[in-house]
């Protein structure tokens, strides 16, 4: 943290950070950030005005000064996305200190604007290649269970719409999907959203088998997906087997696992899936998270449409 933050600001800054892991469950990666964006401004607030940046100048602080950062952060390679976090983590911070201090007016902070970013669209697998994916992630020459394996994550990635970390910390008292048809799975995401979701019978088959190849017993306090020497997985392999089958089948380097969860939700919501209950599947806080993915559906059906129509083609 910079050495142009005085003693008691820094003291209030970690204080903050505190309450949001315990009251918030914030996770490690969030509190990092958040104290990293918020130190930047206070480290500009300092140099901005000279001498330590303490209560008495976070008290100060005036529209044009915020504007001042941001021009700056801008000047210096930050992206929009990125600054409009770090915003949202100052204003966090001072909203908690209104709170906490009683005199500490946070008004100008609460009504700075972020800057405008389009946010980029998932890009999604076509359902063929989806489908491929998940038929033939590993390469044929690993072991059959470790095949076996891959392809009950990835199916569950796609099939679920699971993120790779809830796949990976599913455990063996969570094996009976594989045992109970139309079994669903309690999946506890992020900011501890917990939530239900469906298991297809294609992905219970999947998961059956690898339990069934697998040389480790499947124990109820231990991880259902296991590594070579009986470890947890680590999510590395699965990164690398899919960037393995990206190349045998000649896909695009946007074909990551985290593509598998967006294609889950893009092919629901094509074939006529309610944006509301793919919210929940997913587990988003908002809608307006769900909502990005409608962009997806109407650019295909754009594509298509350009490519299909007699007029969309050159002589319009």
């Amino acid at each position: 943290m910079s050495l142009a933050i005085s003693p008691a600001l820094r003291d209030a800054l970690e204080h903050w950070l505190t309450h949001l892991a315990a009251l918030d469950d914030a996770s490690d990666h969030t509190i990092n950030a958040y104290r990293a964006d918020v130190a930047q401004f206070l480290d500009f607030l300092a140099h901005h005005h000279g001498g330590a940046a303490g209560m008495a100048q976070l008290r100060a602080v005036e529209t044009r000064d915020l504007r001042a950062w941001m021009a700056k952060a801008r000047a210096d390679g930050r992206g929009a996305r990125s600054l409009a976090r770090a915003l949202s983590a100052l204003k966090g911070f001072a909203r908690w200190l209104a709170d906490r201090e009683g005199d500490f007016d946070a008004t100008a902070i609460l009504s700075a604007r972020a800057p405008r970013h389009q946010r980029p669209l998932p890009r999604p697998l076509d359902e063929d290649a989806a489908r491929a994916v998940t038929e033939s992630i590993s390469d044929d020459k690993a072991e059959e269970w470790i095949r076996a394996r891959d392809m009950a994550v990835v199916t569950l990635l796609y099939g679920c719409g699971l993120r790779i970390s809830e796949a990976l910390g599913l455990l063996g008292s969570d094996a009976e999907l594989a045992r109970t048809p139309g079994a669903s799975l309690r999946i506890l995401g992020k900011g501890g959203k917990e939530r239900i979701v469906p298991v297809i019978p294609a992905a219970a088959e999947a998961v059956a088998r690898y339990i069934r190849l697998c040389p480790f017993p499947v124990e109820p306090s231990h991880p259902l997906f296991r590594g070579q020497r009986g470890g947890p997985l680590n999510p590395r392999l699965i990164t690398r087997a899919m960037e393995g089958v990206r190349l045998r089948l000649g896909l695009p380097a946007t074909a990551t696992p985290h593509a598998l969860r967006h294609s889950f939700a893009t092919h629901l919501l094509g074939r006529g899936g309610d944006l509301r209950a793919i919210q929940e599947l997913l587990g988003h806080a908002n809608l307006s998270t769900t909502q990005i993915y409608t962009g997806v559906d109407a650019a295909r059906l754009m594509e298509s449409y350009r490519a299909a129509h007699p007029r969309a083609r050159g002589n319009a």
